[in-house]
């Protein structure tokens, strides 16, 4: 289906992104995957192109580029190569913000300018052993000891985990309102702060995920990310462009699975002629690409409503579960058609079906964006 909301100067970047990632992704992928983690080198190479924070203030090294459509054009571009290490996304649209909208000017020059080079490479620290989408739950804890924080908890699947130079961690700062945390910027090699193993996982092999453990890690006041009350209101405030950004991604993957099984039902024979020729092949693609385009035009429209300011938390709950559940069943319908070789690691879309499942349960489970959904509706 024609899309007809991109302009120029998004064609441009498009074709400018995805020829950096053909020459520093592509080759490096299989190395990746065994190694449990992106070479760092990378990172620093994307912030050399402008690829890293490309909304940020010129005077910070960013370009200035406020347009949703950027970020939308990477999280498809690395769909379409099936990468889930390299998380741009996540350091770009997901953490990057947090220090933009909730730092004040000294930790904005003294944070951004690198996190824009690629060389201090970000993560978000909220789900925990205990409390996963709950963030009310969470039990870390932050005591303010005058002049510091005293930081003690854990937390777990955290992405970029083992790479991140910069943790933007959530803690509970009053124990008598469970509403009450902030947000603390923990840095590699603070006393006190350890990282776990990478963590072993269905998909996204290439992605270091890791838990994190604070042992009366001393945190700096400068390291408070706005009121040290006020961070549960600013993680939800975030939520809906982090839906978003999944809702770009996940119709993307969808996308991708869809060509690679079109590709493989063209070419593969079953009793003499192609698998694409029976009826049953036909009608579950032509499924798809309706689902798809449906998908494609509702994200879109997110989009554009959010460059606006006028994207819902419901309607972004709305993108990421509609999006996030078909890409699975995209997926799940590729390995299907593919016969036996879908279940082989060697072929596109086994990778993309071990990658795509989590894609329905971090930044929210589908059940949670259908309590978010029901509750816009006043259920």
């Amino acid at each position: 289906m024609l899309r007809n909301h991109f302009e120029t100067e998004h064609n441009l970047f498009r074709d400018a992104f995805r020829s950096f990632l053909d020459k520093e992704v592509v080759p490096h992928q299989e190395e990746w995957e065994d190694a449990g983690v992106v070479d760092r080198s990378v990172w620093r190479k994307a912030g050399e192109m402008g690829f890293l924070l490309p909304w940020a203030e010129e005077e910070y090294g960013g370009t200035g580029l406020k347009d949703f459509r950027y970020e939308q054009i990477m999280c498809e571009e690395l769909a379409a190569i099936n990468e889930p290490g390299f998380m741009i996304p996540l350091h770009s649209a997901l953490c990057g913000p947090y220090i933009a909208e909730y730092g004040n000017a000294e930790q904005k020059a003294r944070w951004l300018p690198g996190i824009i080079r690629g060389e201090s490479i970000l993560a978000v620290a909220m789900t925990e052993p205990s409390a996963g989408s709950d963030l009310a739950g969470m039990r870390t804890t932050a005591v303010d000891k005058g002049d510091h924080f005293v930081l003690n908890g854990s937390k777990v699947f955290i992405s970029n985990g083992l790479l991140a130079d910069l943790v933007i961690v959530a803690a509970k700062t009053d124990p008598n309102n469970k509403h009450a945390m902030g947000l603390f910027v923990v840095e590699r090699g603070m006393e006190g702060f350890e990282r776990g193993r990478n963590l072993k996982k269905l998909g996204m092999k290439s992605q270091d995920t890791a838990e994190l453990f604070f042992n009366n890690v001393k945190v700096p006041k400068e390291n408070l990310l706005g009121d040290a009350k006020g961070g549960f209101f600013y993680l939800m405030n975030m939520l809906a462009q982090e839906r978003l950004t999944n809702a770009c991604g996940a119709v993307a993957g969808a996308e991708a699975a869809l060509n690679a099984t079109v590709d493989y039902v063209k070419e593969r024979k079953a009793f003499d002629r192609p698998v694409a020729h029976f009826q049953n092949t036909r009608f579950k693609l032509a499924e798809m690409r309706t689902q798809i385009d449906v998908a494609q035009v509702f994200t879109d429209r997110c989009v554009m409503d959010h460059n606006q300011k006028k994207l819902t938390p419901e309607v972004a709950a709305e993108a990421k579960l509609f999006t996030t559940e078909l890409l699975c069943k995209v997926v799940d319908e590729g390995v299907q058609l593919h016969g036996g070789w879908g279940y082989m690691w060697e072929y596109p879309i086994c990778k993309m079906y071990a990658n795509a499942r989590i894609q329905r349960i971090f930044a929210g489970t589908s059940e949670i964006m259908k309590e978010i959904i029901s509750r816009g509706m006043k259920l």
